[in-house]
């Protein structure tokens, strides 16, 4: 650089602060300035072998004007998807394009020395991308199509979603806009991001663009007069110039604005000092055809905003496509600019990066940028090619430009280096940007003697890789600051699982340690992503020594700091400056090293060392959760605890060890034994001082008694040792001075602790009480210390072992420690005195080990006193496999139907319909009875059951019956009886089953049928009464056979009666309907079991009505109709189905809304659609709410404290925000936090409300949609669980009929859940929770005035939430409804005249109710050859890869393989962690039980064994064993030898 330029900076200054690109024959910067420098052009010849490969027709290829030539950028298929957490088919679909950006876009932060999550600012996005021709090769693969969701190829693969992609992987949140200007799109990207930094909406903005085509390897045909080369090259001003030629690419820049850039100490590699777009307009020759005028003013309006006289800019960056009409119109434009304010001639050197690479679409202009940025370090300007005659049409001779044909060196003139790079896009949008060379920077300062090297990576491999990479770069770059390494790896490097460190004291050191990878240097460790808490150790007398931590005093300006105020206040309370004991000059060390053994020197000696080195600790971001010390130690403790101030802490020790100083020496011995073995041997003159660790104490008294003891112990073989101490502390010779002392504490103020920390006298954790009681602090002084026993407290009820620090001189209590805690990680901060190494090497090693277990360090904080700067290092190793698929020829076959969000609001309503269906044959009936059967039928008091038992039995059938009763009891040879409430009666039932030999292969359950409900409001002891002989009673049936592993094929048969309102006469009893839950869940989880429903009602006994139902019911269990709900009224046969039904946009006045109306939403309102109502009804309305249920939130004066102690992420802060911001509104709102099924609170609260408004117009009943706490398996779920679920569901709703039986309302809107249709996995309680609420609306609206509205909801996603749900086959997120979306749903739902139960379902209900009622596939599997999907290797997981072994492992492993696109799976890598969910798990178990001919049910790879191994396990104890298959096959051996008369023979005696 020419330190005699002058840099003047306007305040509008960008500096570019990192670089990436990859371009034809470059996949670096580096390589790419190689290239350029050398004049290399890197357009490739094509072979007809490599066009044929391609796919590219003979007769093209042999056409004289198909150009045989390309632009390419290498291993364009290859992506680090696991890294970016894709799934390999998610990797697979996604647009190449968007994969080497998102990968750019990480690698470019990494280039500027910043990692998104340490930053605080906010990173904007700015980038265009290229027309995406790889989805040719994925809509022609037919299996894609029948796999792949048309909305997930549209996500991964669309335009819109390149930034926003980048954004969410990189977690990145400032703007992220894509920029789409044809060729000008990515340097049109850079304009608008400097602008939004100067705007002030980002802090550091991303800009580029990527245009890579899928089909690379081809050429292209040449037309005279177009825009394309008759040759390959690109002669850019020249007179033979005809064109261009097309390549892909991908480059990035790193934006910042100037001044923060400096004050941050970025490298800077350039100054963007203006830019300016404009466009073309119409009054040109053709759209695609360029104009002077408009190109010249957007040149002329970037050097008018940087302030840029255009004879200084001394080189350009031209478009330059060597185009006979664009090339002479882009001189005669800059002519025309710089013309304006010069007229020097031939001054300014011009060139074009598309004679090396050609013309890279999209990307073309960053790719100029990125070639002049690096002309501007280099200080060279590079050549232009293929330039030999100039374009007759130009006159250079009288411009200010010379095409530049050689390497040239680039001098200064006064002024610093400055360029101009413009990109013009087909369309008319023109940019031009003004770059000026990086301006002198500081030095770094000095830095520490050693540092700290950190790298981490997410795979064990690529960690050896980035080693390596530093090693490589270091080597390669002597000149470069250690502490600037450091810096940048610290602070601009994400943290992983995988880490390394290594503490290093210069640079060859550095170089010498990675090269040889010594483990005496090196640690590494792998650390899963956790919270991981910290506890300080502060170590008592015994532990120092002179010139402790005297380089940390030299070095570390915050310990040396907080050592001198010590000091400074311990003067008169010492009268000696301690400072000069503890780092003493050479000649005084041995007199300091007697002081410091005197107790009133080394207690406040301790104290300063601990308390600085813990203030250390802290300002670099490592604080204790909790603290424990060592006698002396506790004080350090309860003063950064805040129990006292530093000064009264000071005074405090000092008078602690002046006191003890006066009284006689003692002498303290320690002994191996434990405190029960220790005690036989005290007396009043030996007390045990402490109990360090369980065998190990230390007793203290006189020299007499404490020698005798020593002699004694000896002799019988016990271990100890006599410690260096002056006196006999925590022993009865301190008694003399307790009073003494306790006057001292009374006089000091003392408080309630901030941080616990454990009590050296009770060896728990200390109380406020005892903390603030000057009588403990005595205690503290005479009593033993139980350091063992508080080490164990430490450990009581943590989920993860806490690490723990001592902050001290020394490794005593680490030794304790470590006698307890064997599985934690015990550190030291300061070394031994026998250990001669660096005390900040010591330190940095500490501090690289507590981040080496995932500790979050202050790193900023670690550098507050230096100045550092960011500097360019290797960035991350991305480890790439081929993700590709080729296009296939093949036609499309494929008629299968997608399940995808409906964009017509309009087509997302059902309702509940019925069918008449003819009855059953009889005839079919009599065919299927020919087969004995076991049947086991669960008899009503209707007796309904037990006829159709009796004449099941007559038959010819296996019947079993089972009635109700108190307890289990055999009634007869096939009849029993149960008490429904009692679940060990199901166990004994089926076990007794079991071994007589009588497993049904039907189950008809006849007790949901009972006799005619009472009239009047049902109650809570109502609905519990009808669950045990409904829900209950076939939840346990469920259970008890999963328990008992039946898996054999199942029917079960629920008959119930009053569940359906089909011909609109029948009196509904809603408490039933939960039975259906289990009705459609139980098959979801159990594959083996089928599970229908028929409602009937109940005819007079004896009538000729029941005769034709029994008939019916009976041909309904034995010919396994598919019908799964089923309705018998007046002997016809109905069976449901959902109609689909066109809610069309209305205006809000023309629903039951009423302007300014008050609104009640009650239920429980975190989790469910409250916010969403009562934000539209704000909004839409101004109506005023009320709240009423279990909010979820704090009490409203704690809203404060709640909103500074959270951060935005947190659910109840947003939902706190929404009601502020509905109130700031003029809202009136009305919250009460009560029991909504408690109807006693729910009367106060109506009072409340009818005070507060006098009415209610509408009800909004809101309760949680399902999530994880929702969801358990029907093997899991209990009690506790379902009544959860029941709760605000069943039990609210029952209370809010009541206490709003007499008030009028406008209408109730209840929400209910599509699980009432289609069920779910681990849905079982929820769906029938809702069910419930679906059959009451359904009754209410038979009876009431007032209409009541229910409303199956699918999922809502607000924008906070991400989390996807693959419950119900198709991701969740990608049908489901946005706020506004419900609302407008909600308002025409509103609008109908008739109430009642309205479905919502944004995907085709019909394929949901197919794939999850009906079980049938979304899609067909007409798979056609040469469409199989690649495989690809395993991901990056915990499990070690054990090769399956055995038949049965090798047949899961290869099921899986083709499910789950994965190469090689291990028998304990889990089915969920590979990327499998519910919807695959139901394909895997159906093809598992195709292949083994088991019985496998659905929880087995849901719930249970997740793995290859586990699955085996279960598969080999459900095959038949050797000797029965031995059997069989003996048999069947006779049965061959038989002939036809004897096998007769047997039949007939058979029979």
């Amino acid at each position: 650089m020419d330190n005699s330029a002058t840099f003047e900076q306007t305040g509008l200054e960008i500096a570019i602060i990192g670089m990436v690109g990859r371009f034809p024959g470059s996949n670096n910067i580096e390589e790419f300035w190689q290239n350029l420098r050398d004049g290399v052009e890197s357009i490739v010849p094509l072979t007809d072998e490599e066009l044929k490969s391609s796919g590219i027709d003979l007769a093209v290829i042999n056409d004289s004007n198909y150009v045989k030539a390309a632009a390419i950028l290498e291993d364009i298929e290859l992506f680090d998807a696991a890294f970016f957490g894709f799934n390999p088919r998610e990797a697979e679909v996604l647009d190449p394009q968007q994969r080497i950006f998102l990968e750019c876009a990480w690698q470019a932060l990494e280039s500027a020395g910043y990692d998104s999550k340490q930053y605080q600012g906010s990173i904007g996005v700015y980038a265009g991308t290229g027309i995406n021709n790889y989805l040719i090769n994925l809509y022609t693969n037919q299996n894609v199509k029948n796999s792949i969701d048309g909305q997930q190829l549209v996500f991964a693969n669309d335009k819109d979603f390149l930034t926003t992609r980048v954004s969410y992987k990189l977690e990145l949140e400032g703007p992220s806009i894509d920029v789409q200007t044809a060729c000008s799109t990515s340097l049109v990207a850079v304009h608008l991001a400097c602008r939004s930094l100067l705007g002030g909406e980002c802090d550091i903005a991303l800009a580029g663009g990527v245009a890579i085509s899928a089909s690379q390897k081809s050429g292209y045909s040449y037309q005279e007069g177009g825009i394309l080369s008759p040759d390959g090259h690109c002669r850019a001003f020249d007179a033979k110039g005809q064109g261009t030629i097309f390549g892909s690419g991908v480059g990035l820049v790193v934006l910042k604005r100037l001044e923060e850039a400096l004050a941050d100490g970025d490298c800077i590699h350039a100054v963007i000092k203006g830019s300016a777009i404009n466009n073309d307009g119409g009054l040109k020759v053709s759209y695609t055809a360029p104009r002077i005028d408009t190109q010249a003013k957007v040149i002329k309006a970037a050097q008018t905003i940087g302030e840029i006289d255009p004879e200084t800019i001394t080189y350009i960056e031209a478009h330059g496509t060597g185009t006979s009409l664009g090339d002479p119109i882009e001189i005669a434009a800059l002519t025309q600019a710089f013309r304006t304010d010069s007229h020097k001639k031939n001054y300014c050197a011009i060139g074009s990066v598309k004679t090396n690479i050609g013309h890279l679409d999209i990307t073309a202009g960053v790719a100029g940028l990125i070639k002049t940025v690096l002309a501007l370090k280099n200080r060279q300007i590079p050549p232009s090619l293929h330039f030999e005659q100039p374009n007759p049409q130009i006159d250079f001779d009288n411009s200010p430009f010379y095409v530049n044909t050689t390497l040239s060196e680039w001098k200064a003139n006064g002024t610093p280096l400055r360029a101009g790079v413009s990109s013009f896009g087909i369309g008319g949008t023109n940019a031009h940007v003004i770059l000026e060379e990086a301006p002198t920077t500081q030095p770094s300062s000095v830095s520490r003697p050693w540092q700290l090297l950190l790298l981490s990576a997410k795979t064990e491999s690529a960690l050896e890789t980035a080693t390596t990479n530093l090693f490589t770069h270091l080597k390669q770059h002597p000149d470069l600051n250690l502490a600037d390494v450091a810096y940048t790896l610290q602070v601009g490097r994400r943290g992983f699982e995988h880490r390394r460190m290594l503490v290093c004291q210069n640079f060859d050191d550095a170089v010498t340690v990675l090269e040889n990878i010594d483990s005496q240097r090196i640690f590494t460790n792998f650390q899963e992503a956790c919270n991981r808490q910290t506890i300080f150790m502060f170590p008592g007398q015994g532990s120092q020594y002179v010139n402790m931590g005297q380089e940390l005093y030299n070095t570390e300006p915050v310990f040396r700091k907080h050592i001198d105020e010590c000091c400074e206040i311990l003067k008169s309370h010492l009268g000696v400056d301690l400072r000069s004991i503890l780092y003493p000059n050479e000649e005084k060390i041995e007199i300091a090293a007697q002081q410091l053994q005197q107790t009133h020197i080394t207690q406040p000696a301790l104290f300063v060392i601990e308390y600085a080195l813990a203030q250390l600790w802290m300002a670099w971001g490592i604080s204790p959760v909790a603290m424990i010390g060592h006698s002396i130690g506790e004080y350090v403790a309860a003063c950064l605890s805040g129990v006292f101030s530093v000064e009264d802490a000071l005074a405090l020790v000092a008078t602690r060890g002046r006191l003890m100083q006066q009284l006689p020496s003692g002498a303290m011995l320690s002994v191996v034994l434990s405190e029960e073995a220790i005690k036989p041997w005290l007396d009043e003159n030996v007390s045990l001082a402490a109990i360090n660790a369980p065998s190990l104490c230390v007793v203290s008294g006189s020299e007499e008694a404490i020698a005798q003891l020593q002699s004694q112990l000896t002799s019988k073989g016990v271990e100890c040792r006599k410690l260096h101490t002056s006196h006999a502390f925590h022993s009865q010779m301190m008694d003399a001075i307790l009073e003494a002392f306790t006057d001292k504490v009374q006089k000091i103020n003392l408080n309630s602790p901030q941080i616990p920390f454990i009590s050296n006298v009770t060896g728990t954790w200390i109380t406020a009480s005892e903390a603030t009681d000057p009588s403990y602090w005595t205690k503290h002084l005479r009593h033993t210390v139980r350091f063992a026993t508080g080490v164990a407290e430490l450990f009581n009820n943590s989920e993860q072992m806490p690490i723990l620090l001592e902050v001290g001189p020394g490794r005593t209590l680490n030794t304790f420690a470590k006698q307890q805690a064997t599985k934690s990680i015990v550190l030291s901060s300061m070394r031994h005195p026998k250990d001669q190494q660096s005390d900040v090497a010591f330190l940095l090693n500490t501090l690289g080990r507590l981040w080496l277990v995932g500790l979050q360090v202050d790193w900023y904080s670690f550098y507050a006193q230096e100045e550092r700067r960011r500097i360019t290092l290797p960035t991350y190793p991305f480890e790439r496999q081929r993700y590709w698929l080729d296009p296939q020829t093949a036609n499309d076959t494929s008629n299968n139907h997608k399940l995808s969000k409906k964009s017509n609001i309009d087509e997302w309503f059902y309702v509940p319909s019925w069918k008449q269906l003819k009855l059953l044959e009889p005839l079919a009936e009599k065919v299927v009875m020919k087969q004995k059967l076991c049947y086991l039928v669960f008899v009503d008091h209707c007796q309904l059951g037990s006829q159709i038992a009796q004449q099941l039995e007559q038959e010819g059938q296996e019947v079993i019956t089972v009635a109700i009763a108190e307890e289990f009891t055999q009634l007869g040879d096939r009849a029993y009886a149960i008490n429904p409430q009692q679940q060990h009666d199901y166990a004994i039932l089926f076990q007794t089953l079991r071994q007589i030999g009588h497993i049904p292969q039907t189950i008809a359950h006849f007790w949901g049928v009972t006799t005619k409900p009472k009239q009047g409001l049902s109650t809570v002891s109502t609905f519990e009464n009808y669950q045990d002989f409904g829900f209950n009673s076939l939840l346990f049936i469920a259970q008890t056979l999963s328990k008992q592993n039946v898996t054999n094929p199942l029917q079960i048969i629920v008959v119930t009666n009053n569940l359906y309102d089909v011909i609109g006469q029948e009196e509904l009893i809603p408490e039933k309907a939960t039975v259906l839950g289990l009705c459609k869940v139980i098959p979801q989880e159990y594959p083996n079991i089928t599970c229908r429903n028929i409602d009937i009602v109940t005819p007079e006994s004896g009538s000729f009505a029941e005769h034709q139902l029994i008939k019916q019911l009976k041909a309904e269990m034995v010919t396994h109709s598919s019908d799964l709900v089923v309705a018998y009224r007046a002997n016809h046969r109905w069976i449901e189905s959902f109609e689909p039904t066109q809610l069309k946009e209305v205006e809000i006045k023309k629903t039951r809304l009423r302007e300014k109306g008050i609104y009640l939403i009650a239920g429980d309102f975190v989790g469910s659609l409250g916010l969403v109502f009562a934000e539209y009804l704000a909004h839409t309305l101004q109506a005023n709410l009320v709240f009423i249920g279990n909010t979820g939130l704090p009490q409203r004066d704690e809203w404060s404290q709640w909103l500074a102690n959270h951060d935005e992420q947190n659910t109840i802060v947003r939902y706190i925000k929404k009601i502020i911001e509905l109130e700031d509104l003029g809202v009136k709102l009305l919250i009460i936090n009560t029991d909504v099924a408690d109807i006693e609170q729910m009367n106060i609260a109506l009072n409340q409300v009818y005070e507060e408004f006098n009415q209610i117009n509408g009800v909004f009943y809101v309760t949680p949609m399902s999530d994880k706490k929702s969801a358990f398996s029907i093997q899991e779920i209990g009690q506790c669980e379902i009544k959860s679920q029941f709760h605000s569901k069943v039990d609210g709703i029952y209370a809010l009929e009541k206490v709003l039986q007499n008030r009028e309302v406008d209408f109730y809107l209840l929400q209910s859940s599509l699980s009432s249709l289609v069920g779910g996995l681990g849905l079982v309680a929820y769906s029938a929770a809702n069910l419930f609420i679906d059959t009451f609306v359904n009754k209410k609206n038979q009876t009431s005035h007032i209409p009541w509205f229910s409303v199956n909801w699918d999922a809502v996603k607000y924008e906070e939430e991400q989390e996807n749900n693959t419950a119900f086959g198709t991701n969740l997120a990608e049908l489901a409804m946005m706020p506004e979306e419900a609302w407008n749903v909600s308002q025409r739902i509103l609008s109908m005249d008739s109430a009642g139960q309205f479905i919502v379902s944004p995907g085709n209900l019909q394929a949901r109710l197919n794939t999850w009622i009906k079980r049938e596939p979304l899609d067909n599997k007409d798979i056609l050859p040469g469409d199989t999907l690649l495989q690809y290797s395993r991901p990056n997981l915990q499990s070690t890869y054990i090769a399956p072994s055995n038949k049965i492992e090798k047949t899961i492993a290869v099921i899986w393989q083709e499910l789950l696109g994965v190469e090689q799976i291990g028998i304990h890598d889990n089915f969920f962690e590979l990327g499998g969910h519910s919807l695959l798990a139901v394909q895997v178990t159906s093809r598992l039980r195709e292949s083994f001919q088991v019985e496998l049910p659905l929880q087995s790879i849901l719930f249970d064994a997740p793995t290859v191994a586990g699955l085996a396990n279960i598969i080999a104890e459900n095959q038949p064993k050797q000797e029965d298959m031995q059997e069989f096959a003996a048999l069947l051996q006779e049965v061959k030898n038989l002939s036809l008369e004897e096998i007769q023979q047997e039949l007939v005696k058979d029979s």
